[in-house]
């Protein structure tokens, strides 16, 4: 009957209604136990699994804002600021009461250098929590970064001296209690009257190398050299670097390190401030000189807090032997990753505001890439997507400034590769992905076999693609103590083939990574 066939229909749709509520409580339920499996990532440092799992998480929940802002805020831990900004405009789309997605936007934001957006964001989160005192914190960090860029912008048509010219080590006096070591040897300093002699043997290729190993061995006893010498430091690398190419060309050393070794070149990745792991690196492949020279990719500073000693340890080879070592630029080699990632701090904890502005000059003034034997580029991220680049456009960069949104400076400190062909926008929110059809025509256009980048960590140290045509090497082991990551270095010898070394990561004193991070530095701890 007409009536039965109404039951019938209505106890199906009933059942239909009630397979759905019950799917729709397991999703809920199976997504909740994902989330939370990746807290637990996520608090153990293991920000890739937590990424897989929020993102497992999200198949059964694709619009639960508190997932969403979760892996935003991994995302932000692994520096892909665009991907984070993606999650959090998602979970605000998908509860606009919802305070952390815009707290997590703001982060993204504000180390992109966006920060009258970061600004309007944590404004949001202020509205929404009124009584949260860190929103308001933040919130006066993106304020006054907004005002130092106007006060920046009104002075920068003005013609203003480096504090490099103007900064004068002299005035530095070396006190009784200082029992450090000393460029000229000897248990004292050099008098008044021996001010051009201190001065000469900072110049490349004068200062003693006991006094470097000498300075190593303090900042293994965590110690420091006296703020003086930095300053000499500086200011003569700074002039050193900012007559050269923004491309070095790197040959073979005429021998090599040993009667057993052939004449080869060292490339290291990011070492990010873990100075007892690049002690490490020196005890297993042996200490810069000039029949074993390194060239370190970038990203010496940030994150881990020895920051201060692994950069200056870079810079007393470096103008003890300028053949002995040579710096590339990454992307931390700027002011507001610096600020950011606890540098900054570091160094004025350490030292004061003046050696960190003499730092923030050399960076600028750093070279952007190297090759070796005209057959290998080395570049701290990656590779210009406009198809033509040739190394004198790369050679012809002009440096001397804080790296620009987009261009060549950009590309070469920012991008990353892709597995497929093309380019697109890269997940870090600056610069693009590039595939393997870009390598191969860069690499092709300018008669180079291979490319070696760094700017991302591996879980062996090293990562070969595009068809063995890109290398990724990252020499930070168990990076911010918390990866599991080994650590790797690259041999490069006649042949031209990578030889690639491992290693596990070192004790270090018990000082945590992002120690001197401040204000905002706190959100990327």
């Amino acid at each position: 009957t007409a009536a039965t066939e109404e039951v019938v229909v209505a106890a199906a749709a009933a059942a239909e209604k009630e397979k759905e509520h019950q799917n729709e409580i397991f999703h809920e339920a199976k997504a909740l136990e994902l989330k939370d499996e990746g807290n637990k990532a996520l608090i153990a440092g293991k920000t890739l699994d937590a990424i897989r799992l929020y993102s497992e998480a999200l198949e059964f929940d694709p619009t639960n804002a508190i997932i969403l802002s979760n892996r935003a805020m991994a995302y932000v831990k692994l520096e892909n600021y665009g991907l984070a900004i993606q999650d959090a405009t998602n979970a605000i789309k998908a509860d606009p009461a919802y305070a952390k997605g815009y707290y997590r936007r703001g982060t993204a934001e504000f180390a992109l250098n966006k920060h009258k957006a970061a600004r309007k964001d944590f404004k949001k989160v202020c509205q929404l929590k009124p009584k949260d005192r860190d929103a308001r914190t933040r919130l006066a960090a993106c304020d006054k970064a907004v005002k130092e860029a106007a006060f920046a912008a009104a002075i920068e048509s003005e013609e203003t001296i480096p504090l490099s010219e103007t900064y004068d080590p002299n005035q530095l006096t070396v006190d009784v209690g200082y029992d450090g070591p000393h460029p000229a040897g000897g248990v004292a300093p050099m008098t008044d009257g021996e001010v051009d002699k201190e001065e000469d043997l900072f110049r490349p290729g004068h200062l003693p190398r006991d006094f470097v190993m000498a300075a190593v061995q303090r900042f293994k006893d965590q110690k420091l050299i006296h703020k003086r010498y930095v300053a000499r430091l500086l200011i003569n690398a700074k002039r050193h670097f900012e007559v050269m190419s923004s491309l070095v060309e790197l040959s073979l050393p005429s021998s090599g390190p040993d009667a057993d070794t052939k004449p080869r070149v060292t490339v290291c990745g990011d070492t990010h401030g873990q100075f007892y792991d690049v002690l490490n690196i020196f005890e297993k492949n042996g200490y810069p000189s000039a029949d074993n020279p390194y060239l370190f990719n970038g990203d010496f500073v940030d994150r881990g807090s020895f920051s201060v000693e692994v950069i200056l340890t870079y810079l007393l080879f470096r103008m003890a032997d300028p053949t002995s070592i040579t710096l590339l630029r990454g992307n931390h080699e700027t002011k507001n990753m610096n600020k950011i990632y606890g540098f900054e701090g570091e160094v004025k904890a350490k030292y004061d505001d003046k050696i960190f502005d003499l730092f923030l000059e050399l960076f600028q003034h750093l070279p952007l890439a190297a090759t070796i034997e005209q057959k290998v580029f080395v570049t701290h991220g990656g590779l210009p997507v406009i198809p033509g680049v040739t190394l004198d456009d790369i050679r012809n960069i002009r440096r001397g400034c804080e790296p620009p949104e987009s261009g060549l400076m950009s590309d070469l400190l920012w991008s990353d590769p892709q597995p497929f062909p093309g380019k697109a926008p890269s997940k870090r929110g600056v610069g693009y992905s590039f595939g393997p059809d870009i390598t191969e025509a860069f690499l092709e256009e300018n008669n180079l076999s291979l490319l070696v980048r760094s700017h991302e960590v591996k879980d062996e140290g090293y990562l070969v693609e595009h068809g063995g045509k890109t290398i990724t090497v990252f020499s930070a082991p168990n990076y911010c103590d918390s990866m599991g990551n080994k650590g790797a270095f690259i041999h490069f010898d006649e042949s031209m083939e990578p030889k690639f070394t491992q290693y596990e990561c070192v004790p270090h004193p018990n000082v945590k990574p992002m120690a001197y991070a401040a204000g905002m530095g706190g959100l990327f701890a």
